[in-house]
């Protein structure tokens, strides 16, 4: 690939300030203020809604496809709409990995990638040969190191498989937040309590997906039940491809599965 661009095209520019205005159709549509009433919005994943929720027949994983993210920062803006995120900090949000062709790696993420990344950087001094993004969230890890070290059993797994944090309970002795080998945790400034991304448990109990899988215009985030062979998630892990997860030898055994995951990516 050839160096970036000293800026990108009109049609694409213009599209990436579309879709953080949310006027891209269906992009920040289902994003849920406060107080709206979440269920008159049309059910996204099938046979939740007014059941019984029976734990032992979910499984749910998240996939994030590198290979068509465009790092427009549509899935940061939902995040922050939805759960009012205080400024600077993040429960999601995306790198950008520039790779020169002495093959140096260099990786940012201005704003968490917020604003998208609508300019090049000018600070290298040298060509860039290849340019792509990588969402971070919750891994949802089935063994998680953030659960072990919580001395009072704030952040715990649910039988379903999410891992949570009881603002109710939480000391913010931030163990937590150091034991996350993702880094994904972080201390609110205001209630002093841990946070992260809870793949929108909130919205997936009622049979929504999550936030950022509903606004992402390109399909680089999906949602859904393993244990649904109809899923989306089901066919494309069980499809052909490599797909695979950050940091496997930690042992956590991440929920969060990557597809186009390149060896740079830390």
């Amino acid at each position: 690939m050839g160096s970036i661009q000293s800026e990108p095209n009109k049609d694409r520019r213009q599209f990436i300030k579309n879709v953080l205005k949310g006027t891209i159709t269906g992009s920040l549509l289902l994003v849920i203020p406060a107080g709206a009433d979440i269920e008159k919005i049309p059910e996204q994943i099938p046979g939740i809604r007014g059941k019984d929720w029976d734990m032992s027949k979910q499984n749910f994983a998240f996939i994030v496809d590198i290979t068509v993210c465009i790092g427009c920062g549509s899935c940061v803006v939902a995040d922050q709409r939805e759960y009012r995120v205080p400024d600077g900090y993040y429960r999601t949000w995306v790198e950008r990995y520039l790779k020169t062709f002495d093959d140096e790696i260099f990786v940012d993420s201005p704003d968490g990638g917020l604003e998208g990344y609508q300019t090049p950087r000018k600070d290298l001094g040298k060509p860039v040969r290849d340019t792509f993004f990588v969402p971070k969230l919750c891994n949802m890890c089935k063994d998680p190191s953030c659960v072990q070290v919580c001395p009072v059993g704030a952040t715990f797994r649910s039988p379903d498989g999410f891992v949570l944090v009881d603002s109710k309970r939480c000391i913010g002795c931030a163990y937590c937040i150091q034991a996350c080998p993702y880094s994904v945790r972080f201390l609110h400034p205001e209630t002093r309590t841990a946070e992260k991304c809870t793949w929108c448990y909130h919205r997936v109990r009622k049979g929504l997906l999550p936030a950022c899988v509903n606004v992402c215009p390109t399909g680089a985030r999906k949602f859904g039940d393993l244990n649904d062979k109809n899923s989306e998630v089901y066919k494309i892990l069980s499809g052909p491809g490599v797909l695979t997860v950050l940091k496997k030898d930690m042992g956590n055994y991440p929920s969060l599965y990557y597809k186009g995951l390149r060896r740079e990516v830390i």
